[in-house]
């Protein structure tokens, strides 16, 4: 736990204008600076940041607070990162009540390994940036891809070119063993004999950038033909793929205005998707959607629509988004799943029918219950009593993963109809401590017929009595 005396110490020192005005346009207006609020859009400044006070408000929206709160808020971090970040700026170590000081030491030199990581990656990704520029080749793939210079500059594309170290110009030492923890450089023993060379060749280069906007890693597309098509940075001491989301650093604002974000399969989905008018998109880094994924976009909006292609791949996928969304489904939060038809991705749809239909498709995408009853039900013949009990047996551990609530209890009384039990029995089957309140008890073997949805929860009509 940190100290709050720390905390106060720590607001003393740093300057809420320099936090601020890293991600903030400001000038001066009197005693105060203004800015464009970066928590809503609006055309005319109405958020204001006080030097005397070290506090920060908006007239527009009513976002306010110090400078910890303005990182939480902006960037996303938990309060602990917030704090960490804030220290290091000023040059403060902060102090953990639980820890030794072998661990705080430890810690420290973690951090600034950490930080010296990160200055490799960023060194790679200005050279990437600058070997794009020189080749035309790569520019006309990205224009083939309907992608524009001002995209490729907000996103920071660049170019690894088609050498097998490349990267020994642009480092004093290319056997530094930086570059290989990086993922810049792969280290092959042949032999006895130690080789290295570039681990991307020839490849259209995305940076992944965290919340912070520090390069972490990089995802690589090849330009013409290859293997693999795509390739993204291995797991290291700053990546991993479990944790980040591609696109979030660029996003971030638009999360906010719009409300609602959307989970694509692949990074230049995100690209594209930004440059045709829909800047709230991210993507997962080659691996199935986490918890940790699902925890971090909440941070910036309570509306998720993760898209897939609708074959079975892309079916298996949303599973995976399912299981990872179910613990973070409260009551105020929504979750839905868009399937494309097989002969599109996001960014192909959007050109072919236009932004509008796109979000009509985000809008009427299947919600959570639904899929979830879905694949409780997939490959049961609810006209049997085995089949509603594999149902029920598929359905539990889906269900059980939900946060206590409205949504729960109403699912819990939508499975039981749909397994010809009462809720108070299934309730029983599943030691639910608490029931929901009474339903309707199925008494015939039949399965319940289905009803329209309302307000995006699964519903159906009770069962007619013998």
């Amino acid at each position: 736990m940190i100290p709050a005396g720390f905390v106060q110490e720590l607001l003393a020192r740093v300057d809420i204008v320099d936090v601020i005005g890293r991600h903030v346009p400001l000038r001066k207006t009197g005693a105060n600076l203004v800015g464009l609020c970066p928590f809503h859009a609006e055309k005319s400044p109405s958020f204001t940041v006080s030097p005397t006070k070290q506090f920060y408000h908006c007239f527009g929206c009513g976002a306010s607070g110090d400078a910890i709160r303005f990182l939480t808020e902006h960037l996303g971090l938990g309060f602990v990162e917030a704090v960490h970040e804030l220290a290091q700026q000023v040059g403060l170590q902060v102090p953990q009540d639980d820890a030794s000081p072998q661990q705080r030491e430890q810690a420290q030199r973690r951090r600034e390994h950490d930080a010296t990581l990160a200055g490799v990656l960023k060194t790679a990704a200005d050279h990437y940036r600058q070997q794009l520029k020189a080749s035309p080749r790569a520019i006309e793939y990205l224009k083939r891809r309907g992608l524009t210079g001002e995209i490729a500059r907000a996103f920071a594309l660049g170019y690894a070119p088609d050498s097998w170290r490349g990267l020994a110009s642009v480092f004093p030492r290319y056997d530094d063993p930086l570059l290989a923890e990086a993922g810049l450089v792969v280290v092959h023993d042949d032999g006895g004999e130690t080789k290295r060379y570039d681990r991307f060749r020839d490849r259209i280069m995305f940076p992944i950038r965290n919340v912070k906007g520090d390069v972490i890693g990089f995802g690589a597309r090849v330009v013409d033909r290859g293997e693999p098509k795509y390739l993204n940075s291995p797991e290291t001491p700053l990546f991993h793929k479990g944790r980040e989301l591609y696109g979030l650093f660029e996003a971030r604002t638009a999360l906010r205005e719009r409300g609602v974000a959307l989970v694509v399969e692949g990074y230049m989905d995100v690209v594209a998707l930004a440059q045709l008018g829909l800047p709230n998109a991210v993507a997962t880094l080659g691996t199935a959607c986490t918890p940790e994924h699902v925890a971090k976009l909440l941070r910036f909006t309570d509306r998720v629509v993760f898209s897939f292609d609708g074959d079975a791949a892309g079916r298996r996928a949303a599973v995976r988004a399912l299981e990872a969304a179910l613990p973070h489904a409260s009551d105020t939060r929504s979750f839905r799943f868009l399937f494309l038809p097989p002969e599109h991705d996001p960014d192909s749809y959007v050109r072919e029918h236009g932004r509008e239909a796109f979000e009509r498709l985000m809008a009427q995408a299947t919600p959570l219950s639904r899929l979830l009853v879905d694949v409780a039900q997939a490959g049961c013949d609810l006209a049997t009593a085995e089949g509603r009990a594999r149902m029920l047996a598929q359905a539990q551990p889906l269900w059980s993963q939900l946060p206590d609530g409205a949504l729960r209890r109403q699912l819990l009384g939508e499975l039981a109809r749909l397994g010809g039990l009462g809720v108070d029995e299934l309730a029983s089957l599943w030691r639910v401590g608490a029931s929901p309140p009474p339903a309707t008890r199925i008494v015939d073997a039949r399965p319940a017929p289905a009803a329209p949805r309302r307000g995006g929860v699964l519903t159906r009509q009770p069962p007619r009595r013998p």
